[in-house]
């Protein structure tokens, strides 16, 4: 087990803190497919953002299970030090400090992954925030500014002696943003150099990789930043592999169409559009700042927008897993000749041709239609009805 203050996290795969996306539906689909920990949206911490809208559903909720983690993004250590502790006071068990977010919108104010420019800077902002709260403060770093200053150990052996209690750390340098591949050479050298917990971070998009990254690290978990989306079952992949290295989690393959496991993959993915309908639709606007209390329709139009964006992420992933999406069909060459023996190469493996074929056309058009929806029951009956189809067409292979 890995100890985060007074925490025993018993899980190796943490779910990463990303804007527009980990809000709390998210996070609680996370939590029910293994996550060890998940983090709430990266908050300002300027004080007169604290009342908008983005910046009060971004608070730790009193429902959701603990420890309940929330991100703070700044550059001056009197205002990430308030921060913390406004945080702290609306029900944060953990503050985590962000130092590696590559946003151009970010990195401008030098806040995010900018600050590992300054070293001295960073040694002032821990030392504020540690001070400032009384629960565990962790911190998300990178290996790097750029390929020339690769300055993650140094930035590490700074955190571990201001009271930071463990680092997350990305595989790439603030100057790759998401370009190329992840490096996981720097964080081993992180794990080695500090005896608080790491967990490794950047391109952990299977289970496989995950093991494999643990392996070469040595590092205390894995964080699974973008792959979650569409794909928070990741967590349970990951969680079984670990467990058991022979087993197999493949979900929406050609053959687990067939399996029990869809069926629950389908629930999960239904249970998460009523979850984002009802949180945004009923969340209260007391506090907020905001031109929504002029409008009655605002929460309910948020809901509808928020949850376009999610369920479209899972029917992306349907099609990935299927292997029917373009982008996986042309990822061998451009030439049509090898492209087709490509394809027929993909279908071989898979049971029924036919069935899958049929099962494409249904994802193909999923979600584009989706994405035009306009009211709650319309997304709703959308997926139910989608599911129907799903399942008919299944049945066939039977």
């Amino acid at each position: 087990m890995t100890r985060i203050g007074p925490y025993l996290i018993s899980g190796k795969a943490v779910l990463a803190p990303m804007a527009g996306v980990t809000d709390l539906p998210f996070r609680q689909v996370c939590r029910e497919m293994g996550a060890a920990l998940v983090t709430a949206e990266m908050a300002a911490s300027n004080p007169l953002l604290r009342n908008t809208l983005k910046s009060q559903l971004r608070l730790a909720q009193a429902d959701e299970v603990g420890p309940r983690i929330v991100q703070i993004v700044g550059t001056e250590p009197g205002q990430m030090a308030e921060a913390a502790a406004y945080q702290v006071a609306a029900g944060a068990q953990i503050v985590d400090i962000n130092m590696g977010c590559p946003a151009k919108k970010v990195c401008k104010k030098l806040a995010g992954s900018a600050l590992m420019k300054d070293q001295a800077l960073v040694k002032k902002i821990l030392h504020a925030v540690v001070g400032a709260v009384d629960v565990p403060v962790t911190l998300k770093i990178r290996t790097g500014w750029d390929q020339t200053s690769r300055n993650a150990v140094e930035i590490a052996k700074i955190a571990e002696a201001s009271g930071i209690q463990s680092l997350a750390v990305h595989g790439r340098t603030r100057a790759c943003r998401f370009k190329g591949e992840a490096e996981y050479d720097t964080i081993s050298d992180v794990v080695q150099a500090v005896c608080i917990p790491v967990f490794a971070n950047g391109d952990i998009t299977t289970a496989q990789k995950a093991v494999d990254v643990l392996a070469h690290t040595g590092a205390s978990g894995v964080m699974i930043g973008r792959a979650a989306q569409g794909n928070p079952w990741i967590f349970k992949e990951i969680n079984a592999l670990i467990d058991n290295p022979a087993e197999s989690c493949g979900l929406f393959t050609g053959k687990s169409l067939k399996l029990i496991e869809a069926k629950r993959v389908e629930r999960l993915i239904i249970n998460h559009l009523l979850h984002i309908h009802t949180f945004y639709s009923s969340y209260d606007l007391l506090n907020v700042d905001s031109k929504a209390k002029n409008s009655d329709n605002f929460l309910s139009d948020l809901s509808i927008k928020v949850a376009r964006k999610h369920i479209c992420w899972y029917f992306e992933q349907l099609k990935l897993s299927a292997g029917l999406t373009n982008k996986g069909q042309t990822s061998f060459t451009k030439d049509p000749d090898h492209l087709l023996r490509s394809n027929e190469q993909i279908l071989s493996n898979i049971e029924n041709k036919d069935a899958i074929r049929a099962t494409s056309v249904v994802l193909e058009t999923a979600r584009s239609r989706f994405n035009k929806l306009e009211s709650q029951s319309a997304q709703l009956d959308f997926l139910l009805q989608f599911f129907g189809e799903l399942h008919t067409i299944g049945d066939k292979t039977t």
